[in-house]
């Protein structure tokens, strides 16, 4: 069972919103919300209510398929933030000029998994890395791809001169 939540504008920058959500990604859900609960950072607050209400939706959508979900057992596999919209604004300064506010806004997007799903995403993923390993080159192939092409650039230079002589 996997399930997602996304708020857009938060009117907090990214860049101090990823020093949070970097701590709860990939961690258990009763973790995570132990890790924005004590956080000092108020960028937690509004992750927290993502994580949350990603874990709401999981449970709906373990009711609509009737299945049972324990919550405690959901993992947080995909966290991010990214920028949002910045708005720009003006404040006053010395000599009646105006200087340039940039308040930044950012989207938090959070997926949380079941412990048998990430298994079994993981397993083909396994396979799939170990198909795509490279075979080996040939000593003819490798050698001939290790060979540079030689330069064509001085044929170039005796026909414009050809052609300025003719001029």
């Amino acid at each position: 069972m996997e399930a997602r939540a996304i708020q857009r504008t938060v009117r907090q920058s990214a860049r101090k919103m990823r020093l949070v959500i970097d701590q709860i990604r990939g961690r258990a859900v009763p973790e995570a919300y132990a890790i924005l609960r004590f956080s000092k950072k108020l960028a937690a607050k509004q992750i927290h209510k993502v994580l949350k209400s990603a874990v709401a939706n999981a449970e709906q959508k373990a009711q609509r398929q009737n299945e049972p979900i324990d919550v405690d057992r959901l993992r947080v596999s995909y966290a991010v933030v990214n920028e949002g919209a910045t708005m720009n604004r003006f404040t006053p300064a010395a000599m009646g000029r105006a200087t340039p506010l940039h308040k930044r806004t950012s989207h938090v997007e959070i997926h949380v998994v079941s412990p048998a799903v990430a298994a079994a995403t993981r397993a083909p993923a396994a396979k799939a890395a170990a198909k795509a390993e490279p075979k080996p080159k040939r000593k003819a192939a490798a050698a001939a791809a290790t060979k540079k092409p030689k330069a064509k650039a001085a044929s170039g230079a005796k026909q414009s001169a050809k052609k300025k002589g003719s001029d």
